[in-house]
């Protein structure tokens, strides 16, 4: 089992993570598809990871992402997804948590229904078939200023569950399960530039993203009956 050969889309790809997991997944062996809703940002990415392909789209836009699913699909298998669409608006306790953050945060669960309900035949299609997205630590100790933000990744945890009773209810359990959907649960990512932007800081608790890519490709390395309906904590 290995991800060479896999053909894995990655979904929110611009950000500092998404060049991480598409340079770890190009490195070992598999054709990434990068997706993005900037093109400039896109055309910025393949110059930074050679060899990937690009697709400009508005994640939150559900017919755009079926297009997207139906044209990748149509011109051969896709055998991952991986959802890196997030970020983070916060506010002073209950009454800080504005409709403007909510939109913001309900933004990210809305493009990760989009896109795992779009490539979910091909997903089941696939006989390595894998689906993750980036959860929050906060969902398991919730606070009034993270509200807006916990409540979208515990909507997405729930959404990711979902995926996984899917999977297992259209495949079966082993031996039949060939996808699994995984959620990786981080206090919050840290890279390079955030470190050189801020030299004094040391980031306590926070995963390095090229922690979070070293994962993403060990996805194909377990069975999908080990990866399952499961949550990771990196």
């Amino acid at each position: 089992m290995s991800v060479r050969g896999r053909r894995v889309v990655v979904a929110g790809a611009t950000s500092e993570s998404g060049a991480m997991v598409c340079a770890a997944l190009v490195d070992a062996g598999a054709a990434v598809v990068a997706v993005g809703s900037d093109a400039g940002r896109l055309t910025a990415l393949a110059e930074r990871v050679p060899g990937i392909a690009t697709e400009v789209c508005d994640l939150a836009d559900s017919g755009a992402v079926t297009a997207l699913a139906t044209r990748l699909t149509a011109i051969g298998p896709v055998d991952g997804l991986i959802h890196l669409v997030g970020g983070w608006v916060g506010g002073t306790g209950i009454l800080g948590q504005t409709d403007e953050g909510w939109a913001a945060m309900e933004r990210s669960f809305r493009t990760l229904r989009n896109t795992t309900r779009a490539f979910y035949p091909a997903l089941l299609a696939s006989d390595e078939g894998r689906v993750a997205f980036v959860s929050s630590v906060s969902v398991d100790a919730p606070t009034a200023s993270g509200a807006n933000y916990t409540a979208a990744k515990a909507a997405s945890e729930s959404w990711m569950r979902s995926v996984a009773d899917g999977f297992r209810a259209d495949q079966g359990d082993t031996p039949g399960l060939r996808a699994a959907a995984t959620i990786f649960a981080v206090k919050a990512l840290v890279d390079e530039r955030m470190r050189a932007a801020s030299p004094e800081k040391t980031f306590p608790g926070f995963t390095d993203v090229a922690t979070l890519a070293s994962a993403v490709v060990g996805l194909w390395d377990a069975p999908a009956i080990d990866l399952n309906d499961t949550r990771i904590l990196l």
